[in-house]
């Protein structure tokens, strides 16, 4: 491969798009990494301590496309205090000059856009300025609108667009006997490349009925925005989507509606479902009944999100052997520690089966009653796990050895209200430099045991998160610390934590 030139090498490595096989790449020799430097357009970026902007542009001049995730995952569940960092704001300043009238920021001469996803901005647009780019970009296949462009804007942008395959829409609310939802509802029929639909931040559930004629051709379809939708109307909808391929929905489909997805979407691939509620005490609108309709509907079904309100090992048992292809498993139950609800019994087993089947599950979440038996499973049996998350679970420190001795590929392990403390946390530190991250919040884990760690593996940050309850200077190395969060850095300690944050 020397003997190529470079740019031989650099249309080469142009086929090599998974961000894990770029960076081996750039290890092989110095020749390879300079191509890989300068060839490198897109840079996904796991945890925004672990490097500093500055660092990235001058890695990669070329970079186009940024992915960046800043606050540690368990930052969904409320755990990581508002104000904890994570801050965009640098990366920012470091990549632009300036985000003001951004439509505008598009020249007339700019007729090459592909992709443009604004839907999580608030307030108002420029909408002339919206369609006159939408118009002159022939080759724009991907479109996310906001709540603030409205039905027969949207109708306009699918005439200028009929070439889009994958559509967000905003607000979709407005009379089905009206002349604009006749309007959009013919633009849609126009519209035959779509093949990914998502968005309904604001809908009327009988304007659905103007998207049924895409919906033979959908292979994605994200409604977990879109509460209105539910009921008899969900269920048509779905009817219509034989080809989906990835489904991302509210509870409220219950399981009859599960059941309509597994008897008519056989080539699903990956399934969310979502608490149309999470704040609902529980009250969860499915259960294992409809997760056990889609494992044995869905034969192709390799990736789950679920949320429910109770499981049974029985149920997980049937779904391991349904669905041995499962890459991604989460599963949800409201009530954290809720048992089997028909034996009473810990779901050990039932997880058990599904990392014994599962041969090549590689993310994993679980809930419910669990002890340390379902960790040795996951020890044993879970050979490609590259990142597990639990809580409320286990007995006692040999629960987290398990799964650090025996998950050999882990990368990524949070754990929060479970009872492990510094034997676990310190048994093997040099395991850390092989993972990305270790969350662990309420736990037993003391101050001196992270210090202890902190010492031994001074490349490492070891964040201590104590809000309202802060710790003095020199507290008592015995006392429980709220929060601890690990990391790999090559940026060393960040500069930008708060008081509470304490960087051992």
């Amino acid at each position: 491969m020397n003997y190529f030139p470079d740019e031989v090498l650099e249309h080469v490595f142009d086929f090599i798009t998974a961000h894990r096989d770029r960076n081996s790449v750039s290890l092989v020799c110095k020749s390879w990494y300079k191509i890989e430097r300068y060839s490198r357009q897109k840079v996904f970026i796991g945890n925004c301590y672990a490097i500093n902007p500055e660092r990235l542009i001058q890695r990669f001049p070329g970079l186009k496309s940024l992915t960046l995730k800043g606050k540690p995952h368990f930052a969904d569940f409320n755990l990581v205090p508002h104000d904890w960092g994570g801050f965009v704001y640098p990366w920012i300043a470091a990549l632009a000059r300036s985000r003001v009238g951004w439509l505008n920021c598009f020249p007339d001469s700019c007729t090459s856009l592909v992709s443009l996803n604004f839907a999580c901005l608030k307030g108002d647009i420029n909408l002339t300025v919206l369609e006159r780019l939408v118009a002159r970009s022939p080759n724009l296949k991907s479109l996310r609108l906001s709540r603030a462009v409205p039905l027969d804007v949207l109708q306009r942008i699918l005439l200028r667009a009929p070439q889009l395959v994958d559509l967000g829409t905003g607000s979709y609310v407005h009379d089905p006997t009206s002349e604009a939802f006749t309007k959009v509802k013919a633009a849609f029929q126009k519209c035959e490349s779509i093949r990914s639909l998502s968005g309904f931040l604001e809908v009327t559930p009988r304007c659905l009925l103007a998207v049924h004629p895409i919906c033979p051709n959908l292979t994605s379809l994200n409604l977990s925005y879109a509460p209105g939708i539910h009921g008899n109307d969900l269920i048509k909808l779905i009817q219509h989507c034989k080809k989906l391929e990835r489904l991302w929905i509210l509870d409220c489909i219950g399981d009859e509606g599960l059941s309509v997805v597994a008897s008519t979407c056989k080539e699903l691939q990956e399934l969310r479902v979502f608490p149309s509620d999470p704040f609902g005490g529980g009250n969860a609108s499915v259960t294992e009944e409809g997760l056990v309709a889609i494992s044995a509907g869905c034969p192709k079904l390799h990736s789950i999100l679920y949320f429910c309100q109770q499981m049974t090992n029985a149920a997980l048992i049937t779904v391991a052997k349904n669905c041995p292809n499962f890459t991604r498993f989460r599963l949800c139950i409201l009530e954290p520690t809720k048992p089997d609800h028909v034996t009473s019994q810990p779901l050990d087993e039932g997880f058990g089966a599904i990392v014994q089947s599962c041969k090549g599950l590689r993310r994993l979440s679980m809930s419910g009653l669990l002890t340390d038996k379902v960790f040795l499973y996951i020890g044993m049996y879970a050979e490609q796990l590259e990142m597990l998350s639990i809580a409320f679970a286990g007995d006692s420190d040999k629960g987290m050895l398990y799964v650090l001795n025996g998950c050999k590929k882990l990368r990524k392990l949070e754990i929060r209200d479970s009872p492990f403390g510094d034997a676990a946390l310190l048994e093997d530190v040099g395991k850390y430099e092989t993972m990305r991250s270790l969350w662990m919040s309420s736990c037993e884990v003391t101050l001196g045991g992270c210090k202890t760690l902190a010492r031994k593996m001074p490349r490492l940050n070891v964040e201590i998160i104590n809000e309202g309850d802060q710790m003095e200077f020199n507290p008592d190395d015995r006392q429980k610390v709220d929060r601890m969060y690990l990391y790999r850095t090559l940026a060393g300690p960040r500069k930008d934590a708060p008081e509470f944050v304490w960087i051992l």
